[in-house]
């Protein structure tokens, strides 16, 4: 039985750097989800069989549910040899704006990216998980999610709830042997922090860096292992520090 992993928005940033540990680290076949960027999408996968481990690409907009039902299911039938034990919803968008600012359409879209999205896939996974009786659920959130950033009522509101789903749900399924833990990475060097002044922002990180996308990989790998069995329903920060 091929067991896989699931990394939603795995073409580039921190979702290609968890897609390469999960593969290298733990000897799982990756599914890379994206939404466009077919060409960086494969770039990861082309990364991945370079280091000896398998990938195919599995485009879908997580924001659309029926799609997302119809591309999951179309692949759960024509592979009853494979499991999807590790399920990563990575996925998510900035439109950063002050609220008294922000458009309607601003706040929707990274509502329905980041926690909609998270619903959908994990929605139509659920049931396989449960009938295999494991799985491992990480949502990835952030610590805006936690303390509220400001300019980012949108991004710290699905966050958040993100962070609070991920509890609830860890309660749910807890009995199946599925854990559903959220990471919540502080400043992290990617393509979403480009813009940011890291030389300012890095005084307010203990540490006084950013940190690598390579070190949220590798809590990922932690948590996606069978050494972190007993942990469910917990925020894990990996941020430098930075507390309150």
């Amino acid at each position: 039985m091929r067991k896989c992993a699931l990394v939603t928005g795995a073409s580039r940033g921190l979702g290609k750097a968890i897609a390469l540990n999960l593969s290298k680290d733990l000897g799982l076949h990756i599914l890379i989800n994206f939404a466009s960027n077919e060409a960086a999408a494969l770039e990861t996968k082309n990364l991945i069989e370079v280091q000896g481990g398998s990938a195919e690409l599995m485009p879908f907009k997580v924001e659309e549910g029926a799609q997302v039902e119809k591309i999951i299911e179309e692949w759960l039938t024509n592979n009853k040899d494979s499991k999807i034990e590790v399920l990563v919803n990575n996925a998510g968008i900035t439109r950063d704006n002050l609220m008294v600012f922000m458009e309607e359409s601003q706040f929707d879209d990274v509502v329905n990216v980041s926690l909609k999205g998270m619903y959908n896939v994990t929605r139509h996974l659920l049931k396989h998980m449960v009938r295999n009786r494991y799985g491992r659920i990480i949502n990835m959130a952030s610590l805006s999610g936690l303390k509220g950033v400001p300019g980012q009522v949108n991004y710290s509101a699905a966050k958040g709830g993100m962070i609070a789903a991920t509890k609830s749900l860890a309660q749910e399924i807890a009995k199946r042997n599925i854990t559903v833990n959220a990471i919540a990475p502080g400043f992290i060097t990617s393509d979403m922090t480009q813009d940011l002044d890291e030389e300012m922002l890095k005084k307010l990180v203990p540490m006084n860096r950013f940190g690598k996308a390579e070190e949220v990989a590798d809590l990922v790998s932690f948590i996606a292992s069978s050494k972190a069995s007993y942990i469910t329903g917990e925020v894990i920060n990996i941020n430098g520090g930075i507390h309150g």
